[in-house]
Formats: C-alpha cells, sequence, structure tokens
C-alpha cells in the first residue's frame, strides 16, 4: 500500500485501528457474535486455530504466523468503521478535502521558467471531483501511480496555476511522495 493509499486510509478512520494482533482478533470476534467458527471462515483457518490464538489457558495458545497475521490484519481493515467511512467518503465527494504532502514537483514549462524538481511542502484545498476520482481510481483497483498523475493534475490546477489565473500550459512532475495525507470536513 502505498503513501497516498495510506493517507486515503487514514482521512476515512476517526478511531485508530486495532495495533496488536491480540486486540485485532478481539474485534472479529466481537464483530461475529464472539463465534470463532464465523472468524475462522473469515480468516481462512479452522475453527480450532482461532481457538488456540484466543485461549487464555496458559500453554495452550499459539500465535498466529505471519500469514495468518496479515490475514486478520486485512479482515480488520475491511471492517473497521464501515458507517463513518462511508459518511466521511461522502463528505469528501461532495466538499472537498484538504491534501498534506512533502513530494518532489518539477514542471514541463515554456522555457524561461524554474522546472528543475525540488521536494516541497504542500497544503492544498482540493474539489470533490478530485475526491470522487480518487476514490472512483482506488476502488478500480489504481495504483499508487494512477493515483500520483490525479493528484498531480489537481495540484497543477489549484495550486501551481492558481485556478486557472497564471501559468497557462504549466504540466506538474510529481514523483518521490514521502508523506500523503488528507483532511475531511
Amino acid at each position: 500500500m502505498g503513501q497516498i493509499e495510506q493517507g486515503l486510509e487514514r482521512a476515512l478512520r476517526t478511531r485508530p485501528v486495532p495495533a496488536s494482533t491480540e486486540a485485532r482478533l478481539r474485534f472479529l470476534l466481537a464483530s461475529h457474535g464472539g463465534s470463532t467458527r464465523q472468524v475462522s471462515t473469515v480468516l481462512e483457518v479452522s475453527q480450532r486455530t482461532v481457538q488456540r490464538w484466543v485461549t487464555k489457558k496458559p500453554g495452550a495458545r499459539r500465535p498466529p504466523g505471519p500469514l495468518q497475521v496479515q490475514a486478520i490484519e486485512e479482515a480488520v481493515l475491511a471492517r473497521w468503521q464501515p458507517r463513518i467511512r462511508a459518511r466521511r467518503r461522502a463528505q469528501a465527494e461532495a466538499e472537498g478535502f484538504v491534501f498534506h504532502t512533502r513530494a518532489r514537483f518539477g514542471f514541463a514549462a515554456p522555457a524561461g521558467s524554474s522546472d528543475d524538481p525540488r521536494v516541497r511542502w504542500i497544503t492544498q484545498d482540493l474539489p470533490g471531483e478530485v475526491a470522487r476520482e480518487l476514490f472512483a481510481a482506488r476502488d478500480a483497483g489504481a495504483g499508487e501511480q494512477q493515483q500520483t498523475v490525479i493528484l498531480a493534475r489537481a495540484l497543477g490546477h489549484a495550486y501551481f496555476r492558481d485556478g486557472g489565473r497564471r501559468a497557462p500550459g504549466l504540466h506538474i512532475a510529481f514523483s518521490d511522495v514521502e508523506f500523503a495525507d488528507f483532511s475531511i470536513g
């Protein structure tokens, strides 16, 4: 998962996802009514395996392996705050969001301009159309590169060309994203 995808995920949550594997297993059990059978179906392991992971008996407990830890994390992320995520997404698509980033920006511009790429800190309001396009691309399985192109186009228009009031024909090169955060509402 790239920086942009991680930033979008953080923006859609209001509470942090449980950090430890034990806390994640407790969440999965709670969200499935305490049924180890349902959790085992979700994680594609045996019911007995889930019981070993969550038992409180000394010596009987077995920690999940790396592949199972990854499956547990993915299952928790898929089920964490679904209504809040939907509400925040709808709000971003309607009202827009603030994009915070530190990345390398360069330009393809007419002669006489400073087009050397350099690292910049940028905080910019972006409209709801950009949020819709980003979420649609993410839902369609777009990678980090495609999401970067969407944000480069939006930042080029809003930040560098000041909404079309200056620097016509300026094309933005947006790369080496160190971090990408989104503020909604």
